[in-house]
């Protein structure tokens, strides 16, 4: 019988992902079969030949798990899905037992799986497969996913505890992501005492990192649908400030203090050509990531020249202006894809440094 482990969050966006990948390489470096299954989820892609969810093809692409594809991501959901459960074109038993049937194919190759849910535990109820329920379905206890904080945390908890106590959910864990470093050990301490009631145990993730929340070229190349010109080698560079070049050129300089991506209109000439060069200086090459230029007007023909021989990595925008520039990128939760080496290469340091294996496998082995 394969251990399993439900990785639930108490809201999107808490980590459970990430959670997940620093999990899935513990547990690889302690168990020789290791799966993982994410029950259903709604945003896909095409890969090898199958329609999956993209966190299911995230781990099988960084952990090689391929050939288990098929009962990795049971449930994909499209926008009519919820739809078409009410009208009664689809059964919520049917996604249920297809859920159910890939985890114990899964079973019978595996020591461990991670299972990853969707969401805050209550997603998916209106099609009967909520977190909670798929939880319950696999009998696997929960891991929840939290940030940090104290009231906050707490207060949500007194609110989802009752969607795992009605399911009969074995929570046995509360994950605190997302620390201030020397904050840790008082907001885990304080967390402690105030849960100190409860059945489940309160554990340390990670500490606030801003490289795994900052998106790369790559990404936001992606979002806005632009092909990076320049140096492609710098696609995975990461951009920590997204910074609007409207004030003069000496200010958008002096507020260069960390790796930024410059949203530029396509006439402000002498900008361009001074973050042209600069991004050839070592002084500053490290704080300019690229840059986007917005704007239906041509760039001149002196200033293209000057941009494409220093190499610097710049997208076209020519159908957008600043505004709308700014306001994606920033709407943009950036999440982790297979091709970003750098983050995934730190996640996998940072919970071989935070996380305590050992204590969660046994927590979750009783």
């Amino acid at each position: 019988m394969a251990k399993k482990i439900f990785i639930a969050a108490i809201d999107k966006n808490s980590g459970k992902s990430t959670t997940s990948i620093a999990l899935m390489h513990l547990a690889m470096k302690k168990y020789e079969r290791v799966g993982y299954i994410k029950p259903f989820g709604g945003q896909t892609v095409l890969f090898r030949r199958r329609v999956v969810d993209k966190d299911t093809a995230l781990m099988a692409q960084v952990f090689g798990l391929t050939k288990d594809l098929k009962y990795m991501s049971p449930v994909v959901l499209t926008p009519e899905t919820t739809h078409k459960v009410v009208d009664g074109d689809i059964s919520p038993a049917d996604l249920q037992e297809r859920i159910v049937r890939a985890c114990a194919e899964l079973e019978k190759k595996c020591d461990f799986i991670i299972v990853e849910g969707s969401g805050h535990p209550g997603v998916g109820s209106v099609m009967q497969i909520s977190n909670a329920h798929v939880a319950r379905l696999l009998n696997a206890p929960v891991l929840l996913v939290t940030g940090g904080g104290l009231g906050n945390v707490v207060d949500r908890l007194s609110m989802i505890k009752l969607l795992f106590e009605k399911e009969e959910v074995d929570l046995r864990a509360i994950l605190v992501n997302r620390l201030i470093p020397e904050k840790r050990e008082r907001s885990l301490d304080y967390l402690r005492r105030a849960l100190k009631d409860e059945k489940f145990r309160v554990i340390g993730g990670f500490d606030y990192q801003p490289i795994l929340a900052n998106p790369t070229l790559r990404r936001i190349s992606g979002i806005l649908g632009l092909p990076l010109h320049g140096n492609n080698r710098e696609i995975q560079r990461i951009i920590y400030k997204v910074q609007v070049g409207a004030a003069s050129t000496h200010r958008v300089m002096e507020l260069l203090q960390e790796p930024s991506l410059i949203i530029v209109t396509s006439s402000r000439d002498e900008l361009l050509v001074t973050l042209a060069h600069l991004y050839q200086m070592p002084n500053y090459r490290p704080m300019i990531v690229g840059l986007v230029i917005s704007g239906a007007s041509p760039i001149d023909f002196i200033t293209q020249q000057i941009l494409d021989k220093s190499k610097i990595p710049y997208m076209r925008a020519e159908k957008m202006i600043t505004t709308d520039l700014y306001q994606i990128i920033n709407r943009d939760v950036s999440k982790i894809i297979a091709d970003d080496s750098e983050k995934l290469d730190l996640i996998r340091k940072l919970a071989e440094e935070s996380f305590d294996f050992d204590v969660i496998d046994e927590l979750f082995s009783v």
